[in-house]
């Protein structure tokens, strides 16, 4: 409770911080604009994320397929709901993981096959991330999209290496058996020589039976290769709808020339980037700055500022207060 208490105390600081920052050159200006905004256009920049909600439905429930084929998409989209809210409240999104092998194992499939699922879902997800990244950093290479600005240069560097290595370090856990329980039982003996393990042999063989469950999970689903490619496809187009939503919003302004959806798409990978390490729920802070900063190359002063604010509640809360609202009709329908 003091964590979520701390958290959002962050998220609430940090948004009025970046509000204030936004608005207070051109408050009014900003303002009008907002009020003027076509709401078909910003009809349809829902609809993109709300597309990159379906399009990660369809890869969780492919997964989770595996182990109990009688999961229904349904579930999976209501799933992917709740676990934005988990992701939205906590810092560098880290909340969903442990809601995901919660709400899993209510669904009585086993805590090393939950396991399975998370890591797998999270693995296609960085990859299709990542690919994007690695397309945005050479196509800027390419057609010096962006001026030359070193901290923002550093910090796409951060970010991208920082992607690329918990990508790294998730296949490394899921595919590597024989490390993974090297490490677990030097762990173990030396939690048994400080004193806090007593039956060393019990917990090593309660856990080299949970590491072998969780390998043979992972043979399963990688035994279908181009099913698991298909999953970062399908990963990587919800990334593309997601990426797309500040072009709809720019037409959304009457403005439908600044920049294109390949620039749209450019752009945003990029902020994804630098967003993706801030210690603090939902990125807040990074993931407005980025914006102004890279698409500020395009647009400039209000009309900015405005497609800034509207795509942060349309991408960020708005999916927070959605999956706020399906986390309270599990709970009901739970207590029933």
């Amino acid at each position: 409770m003091k964590n979520k208490v701390l958290n959002c105390f962050l998220l609430i600081s940090v948004t009025l911080l970046v509000l204030y920052f936004s608005l207070k050159d051109n408050f009014y200006d900003t303002l009008n604009i907002l009020k003027t905004l076509d709401k078909w256009w910003l009809l349809v920049a829902f609809l993109l994320v709300a597309s990159y909600w379906f399009f990660k439905a369809i890869a969780l429930h492919k997964i989770v397929r595996n182990f109990k084929k009688e999961y229904s998409f349904e579930k999976a989209f209501k799933f992917i709901l709740e676990i934005n809210f988990f992701n939205a409240i906590t810092p560098f999104s880290s909340g969903g993981q442990p809601f995901e092998l919660y709400c899993l194992k209510k669904e009585k499939i086993k805590m090393a096959d939950a396991t399975t699922i998370v890591i797998e879902q999270f693995v296609v997800y960085q990859i299709a991330l990542v690919i994007l990244g690695v397309v945005a950093i050479l196509c800027n290479s390419i057609f010096h999209i962006f001026t030359n600005n070193t901290i923002l240069k550093n910090l796409v560097t951060i970010g991208f290496f920082t992607n690329t290595l918990v990508t790294v370090i998730l296949f490394l856990l899921a595919f590597t058996k024989k490390t993974n329980k090297f490490v677990v039982n030097k762990v173990i003996h030396f939690l048994h020589i400080i004193k806090i393990i007593k039956d060393e042999e019990k917990q090593k063989n309660k856990l080299n039976k949970y590491i072998n469950e969780l390998y043979d999970g992972t043979k399963l689903l990688l035994k279908d290769k181009l099913n698991f490619i298909g999953m970062i496809f399908i990963n990587f187009i919800g990334l593309i709808c997601l990426y797309l939503v500040p072009l709809a919003l720019l037409y959304s302004t009457g403005d439908y020339v600044s920049f294109d959806g390949f620039k749209s798409i450019i752009s945003s990978a990029y902020v994804m980037l630098i967003g993706s390490f801030v210690p603090i729920p939902g990125g807040t802070g990074g993931l407005e700055y980025g914006f102004v900063q890279f698409y500020g190359n395009f647009i400039k002063g209000s009309i900015l500022t405005a497609i800034m604010i509207t795509w942060r509640f349309i991408t960020y809360y708005i999916p927070m207060v959605v999956g706020a609202i399906a986390f309270n009709i599990r709970k009901r329908n739970d207590k029933k």
